[in-house]
């Protein structure tokens, strides 16, 4: 059976020039802003998962959508190995405790996907676990969209030869070493397995109430607009995105404490 998303087959995203494509990540960051304005007013929430392959851009594109909204509605959960207690439990459990509440939106780099694609290649899981997983993940996925979250799921996909090129070039910059670490040289060793039970997730996770966006990332430049573009579209259908009114019990303190032209320059 012919796989609906084939990494190897993605379209290339298109050439721009670099100050266009800064264009494009600023017009959707101001978008984004408008957004979490609406969630503020509107009572709702939204969660945003970004998974990929190392060095594919995860972190350069979740920074960009940080620096443009407020940290006070926004959280942006890195995801790892479970600690020694989460080892014991479901493991979606670390994650309904991750959940937004009303009006944030919650950003997980790595998410409860790790069951099906590092759990599944490096033999953390039994197989009867992690094939049980994908229905799981659409149950709660499910829960989420029913219960009025907006769920938007990112995979940004990076080249063999593009990831070999950023790997060597985080070996030779010490301001980028950080970023290195033994797995990323492990997972790269089975980069077949992966690409195996990435297009696995998507076929049985990609679902009307919670589609996969998959975004090609040799580009990084273009990749992050594109990215930011699709969070933009998504978190914004169905939302009054104007500027919502002054309050009016504010705005009778205001003329009080700072006289009718403030008020009236308001409005």
């Amino acid at each position: 059976m012919t796989k609906k998303i084939q990494l190897d087959s993605l379209p290339t995203l298109p050439k721009r020039s670099e100050g266009e494509n800064d264009r494009l990540v600023k017009q959707h960051q101001d978008k984004l802003v408008h957004v979490q304005q609406a969630l503020l007013f509107s009572g709702e929430r939204a969660v945003v998962v970004f998974e990929g392959m190392d060095a594919a851009g995860k972190g350069g594109t979740i920074r960009r959508l940080a620096w443009a909204m407020d940290p006070r509605s926004l959280k942006v959960w890195p995801i790892g190995a479970p600690n020694e207690i989460e080892a014991k439990q479901h493991y979606l459990q670390r994650f309904w405790t991750r959940l937004p509440e009303k009006t944030q939106i919650a950003v997980f780099d790595r998410s409860w996907y790790g069951r099906v694609l590092v759990e599944r290649v490096e033999g953390f899981t039994a197989k009867k676990d992690w094939k049980r997983a994908y229905q799981e993940i659409n149950d709660f996925e499910r829960q989420l969209v029913d219960d009025g979250v907006r769920v938007v799921k990112l995979f940004l996909h990076v080249s063999k030869a593009e990831q070999r090129r950023r790997l060597i070039d985080r070996m030779r910059d010490p301001l980028k070493r950080w970023k290195l670490t033994y797995d990323d040289f492990r997972n790269r060793a089975r980069w077949n397995d992966y690409v195996e039970a990435i297009e696995d997730m998507f076929d049985r996770t990609s679902t009307k109430h919670a589609p996969w966006h998959v975004v090609p990332s040799d580009d990084k430049p273009a990749a992050r607009a594109e990215a930011l573009g699709i969070l933009a579209k998504n978190l914004s259908k169905g939302l009054d995105l104007s500027l919502p009114p002054l309050d009016r019990k504010i705005a009778r303190m205001a003329l009080k404490m700072l006289g009718k032209n403030a008020v009236k320059s308001a409005r």
